[in-house]
C-alpha cells in the first residue's frame, strides 16, 4: 500500500481533514459497512462530513451563447443523451462531485472524482427505482463513494457498483459522456446547454480547490499499489467489454497518431486521440460511441490491476 501523503498545505486546510486512518467499525460517517463487499480496512475517511460535499439536485442551465465566464480551455464533461446535450464544467463539479440530472425521462448520476480525475456518467434507474445520489465522505482506493439517499448504500464510482446495504452487488450502467476542452464541445455540440454557476451553493467557481494535484506524483490517500510504469496522474482512457478491461494512457494513443484500430475482447474497436483537446474517445468502425472511464493511470490499474493496456508501437 502506498504511503499517505498531503501534496498542498492550502488544499489541506481546505478540505479540513487529511490526517487519516482507516474507518475501522461497524458505522463511519453514518454508515454501516458491517456487510461491505470490499475490505472495510481500505475505506477511507476523507474528511468532509457525509454531505459535507454537497451534491447539486436541482441543476439549472444556460444556453451556450450566453456563457461568458468559461475559457477555451477549461475541461468540461460533456453529455449528448436523447440528443439533449449537456456540458458540466470541472469548475464546478471540483466542488460537488456529483449532479443529479434527466435526460428527458431518464434519471442519470454524473459524478467526478478529482483525487482519481475519474468522470462517469450513469444511468440512475435500477430494478424499477429512480435513485438520488449523495457525497458519502467516505473513499476506496482514493476514489469517492457514493451512496443513494433511497436505501443509504455507498457505491464505488470505478466499480459503478453498490458496496453496502439494500442495494449491495447492484452495478448501474455507465453511459456515453466526453471529458474535453470547452472550446471543442461547444464547436462540436453548439446548441449544448452548460451547467449553471447558479447552484444554490456559495463557492468560488474561478478557484480549483485541487490546483496542481494532477501535475503532483502524490496523492492524497492509500490505494493497493501504484503501477510505475507511467505518472500516476497520466490521462487514461479505460474500457471494459464482457468483463475484460483495457488501459488506454493518453501518451500513448498520441505517439500512435491520435487514431488505433484492434480488436479487444471481440469486438472491432476505434480509438480516437484529439492532441489539441488532449480527449479520448472509443467507437465502433461505423462511429458508433462506446461507453468509456476517463481517469488517472493510477486509480485505473488500482481497481484494474489485470487490465490490458495499449503500447504504440
Amino acid at each position: 500500500m502506498s504511503v499517505l501523503r498531503v501534496v498542498s498545505l492550502a488544499t489541506y486546510m481546505l478540505l479540513q481533514s487529511f490526517v487519516i486512518a482507516p474507518a475501522f467499525g461497524a458505522s463511519v460517517n453514518g454508515f454501516n459497512l458491517a456487510d461491505a463487499m470490499i475490505p472495510v480496512d481500505e475505506i477511507f475517511h476523507g474528511g468532509p462530513a457525509k454531505d459535507g460535499i454537497p451534491a447539486i439536485d436541482e441543476p439549472r442551465f444556460d444556453p451556450a451563447a450566453d456563457v461568458d465566464w468559461l475559457k477555451d480551455g477549461d475541461r468540461v464533461m460533456g453529455v449528448n443523451l436523447f440528443g439533449i446535450k449537456k456540458a458540466y464544467p470541472l469548475r464546478i463539479l471540483n466542488w460537488h462531485e456529483i449532479v443529479n440530472d434527466r435526460f428527458d425521462t431518464q434519471p442519470v448520476v454524473v459524478s467526478f472524482c478529482p483525487l482519481c480525475g475519474s468522470g462517469l456518467v450513469m444511468s440512475a434507474r435500477s430494478g424499477g427505482r429512480d435513485l438520488n445520489f449523495g457525497v458519502s465522505g467516505l473513499l476506496y482506493q482514493s476514489d469517492m463513494l457514493l451512496y443513494d439517499r433511497e436505501t443509504e448504500s455507498l457505491w464505488s464510482q470505478m466499480m459503478k457498483q453498490a458496496v453496502t446495504g439494500a442495494m449491495k452487488g447492484t452495478t448501474l450502467t455507465l453511459l456515453n459522456s466526453q471529458n474535453t476542452t470547452w472550446k471543442d464541445w461547444r464547436e462540436s455540440h453548439p446548441d449544448t446547454l452548460v451547467l449553471s454557476r447558479e447552484t444554490g451553493y456559495s463557492r468560488n467557481y474561478s478557484r480549483n480547490p485541487y490546483a496542481g494535484y494532477d501535475k503532483q506524483s502524490d496523492l492524497y490517500f492509500p490505494v493497493s499499489g501504484v503501477d510505475p510504469r507511467y505518472h500516476p496522474k497520466q490521462a487514461t482512457l479505460g474500457i471494459e467489454l464482457n468483463g475484460k478491461y483495457k488501459a488506454y494512457p493518453h501518451v500513448e494513443l498520441d505517439r500512435a497518431g491520435g487514431r488505433v484500430s484492434e480488436e479487444f475482447a471481440g469486438r472491432n474497436l476505434v480509438v480516437r486521440y484529439d492532441r489539441t483537446s488532449q480527449s479520448a474517445w472509443i467507437e465502433t468502425p461505423d462511429g458508433e460511441r462506446i461507453p468509456t472511464i476517463e481517469s488517472f493511470w493510477f486509480a485505473w490499474m488500482a481497481f484494474h490491476p489485470d487490465s490490458e493496456v495499449f503500447e504504440a508501437n
